[in-house]
């Protein structure tokens, strides 16, 4: 493969983060896996595997009741032998119920998940490793000292693909959620899907229920598509963000539908001075109390180049949110949005210069996070409460905002005050309601990248297995 250098249906284009999109022509050239035959099931991957086994070749026990968790080991362990050999290896995930904790991938591997299969985190805390915090964080999430390995977890990989007929992994949540909430937690709670320190990673095809905290997180990673996901969690379930690539170049977001807790999609690169130290820098989204595409707030790693485009999100508390604080340092510049259709909104445009969460009291005031060159254009927004809350830091204003042919129709009951701008610099044109007079009228068309990008020539294979289970 060959690459370059966060309602209803979103597509975004990512320079130096994520990319989100897909063309009609993709969308059939790149469908889900169907059965082609009686005995074939097709699908699209980075790469086919010359050799393939079934979980039951390994012991595996799909009655939703025996745990799986040491035939997921030993059959990834055995093909992990055979990666030298024809691209690799895959492991069929048959239909059944199958209950496991958490295991680890392999490079030059391919997990494939059957529309009938269900993958299901055990709720035996003894079966989910602990690992050390995250270099860039510093500490836990819920908890400052370690976290839980996620249920697919891999560390150090080369080409590997997690995929199916949208097959279905279930976090059952709801045991972590409730630990959670009663602030029982010692150690941070489990993600569904996470690959470290990785490159030429493909997640496509699934469906992903009641993630135990956030679902698919990539980090430290390059060369990623992500694409034709289903991930649902109740609304009110804490910390379920969708996708969260973090701190990862050359990737793609595509052709996904989120319902969650939390950010349907949030890009981060690291949580104040351990962010700083460590330096890395067609979608769908229901979440009535969270972004569709959050940047940040950890984002001490520092995020450019973004690119986001036909995004449609319904029912969702702002369309594409930047949050920062003093301590975070870094950076969130060049970022460009245009075509969004946005209903039931709390706010259409919203920067945050005060989300003052810190891992610990170590982090240096002196960090101001610069803010620039963000760009809106082409916005149509309907039942909305406040059009605008714009607060950048005093003494350190966010700059080079621009906002061009926008209109915003308001809810029934409307905020009074429609644009709320403190610490901002910018310019708008053609928009609706009226904007501050921190960003005067100017004829403007706010600028998007026309360049076509490296990772949109990636070709995936047509790859197959036998349905003989």
């Amino acid at each position: 493969m060959e690459f370059s250098r966060k309602s209803l249906v979103i597509e975004t284009l990512i320079s130096a983060i994520f990319l989100l999109g897909l063309s009609s022509s993709s969308v059939a050239e790149l469908a889900a896996g169907h059965a082609t035959t009686s005995t074939t099931i097709e699908f699209p991957a980075l790469n086919c595997r010359k050799h393939s086994a079934v979980l039951t070749d390994f012991g595996g026990v799909g009655d939703g009741k025996t745990s799986n968790t040491e035939a997921f080991k030993a059959a990834i362990a055995n093909l992990s032998q055979l990666a030298a050999d024809g691209g690799g290896a895959q492991l069929v995930v048959p239909p059944g119920k199958w209950l496991t904790g958490s295991f680890n991938l392999t490079s030059h591997f391919t997990l494939f998940i059957h529309k009938d299969a269900v993958i299901l985190g055990t709720q035996d805390e003894s079966e989910w490793p602990h690992l050390p915090v995250l270099p860039s964080y510093g500490r836990g999430r819920d908890a400052p000292t370690g976290r839980f390995s996620s249920l697919i977890f891999g560390t150090n990989l080369t080409d590997v693909v997690i995929t199916g007929n949208n097959g279905t992994i279930d976090g059952q949540g709801a045991y972590w959620w409730k630990k959670f909430k009663e602030e029982k937690l010692n150690v941070t709670r489990p993600y569904l899907i996470e690959i470290m320190y990785s490159n030429q990673v493909q997640i496509s095809n699934l469906t992903l229920v009641n993630s135990p905290s956030w679902n698919v997180h990539p980090i430290y990673n390059s060369d990623i598509i992500i694409q034709h996901l289903t991930i649902l969690a109740p609304v009110d379930s804490p910390n379920t963000d969708g996708i969260d690539p973090d701190s990862c170049t050359n990737t793609k977001i595509e052709d996904s539908f989120v319902v969650s807790g939390d950010d349907c999609i949030a890009v981060k690169s690291g949580w104040d001075q351990y962010g700083i130290k460590f330096n890395m820098p067609r979608f769908t989204c229901i979440s009535p109390d969270s972004a569709t595409i959050a940047l940040g707030s950890e984002m001490s790693g520092g995020i450019e180049d973004v690119r986001a485009e036909d995004i449609t999100a319904i029912n969702t508390e702002s369309g594409v949110r930047i949050k920062t604080a003093v301590g975070r340092g870094a950076y969130v510049k060049d970022i460009y949005v245009r075509r969004m259709t946005l209903n039931t909104m709390k706010y259409v445009f919203w920067m945050t210069g005060s989300y003052g969460s810190h891992p610990d009291p170590g982090f240096d005031p002196k960090a101001l996070p610069v803010i620039k060159g963000i760009n809106y254009r082409d916005i149509v927004a309907d039942n909305v409460t406040y059009s605008a809350r714009l607060d950048g830091i005093e003494n350190d204003p966010f700059t080079d905002i621009c906002i061009s042919n926008v209109n915003i129709k308001l809810t029934t009951k409307p905020k009074e005050l429609q644009w709320n701008c403190t610490n901002i610099q910018g310019v708008t044109n053609q928009v609706t309601p009226e904007p501050c007079n921190l960003l005067p009228e100017k004829e403007i068309d706010c600028p998007f990248p026309e360049d076509r990008l490296p990772i949109d020539n990636v070709k995936l294979k047509i790859c197959s297995i036998s349905s003989n289970f």
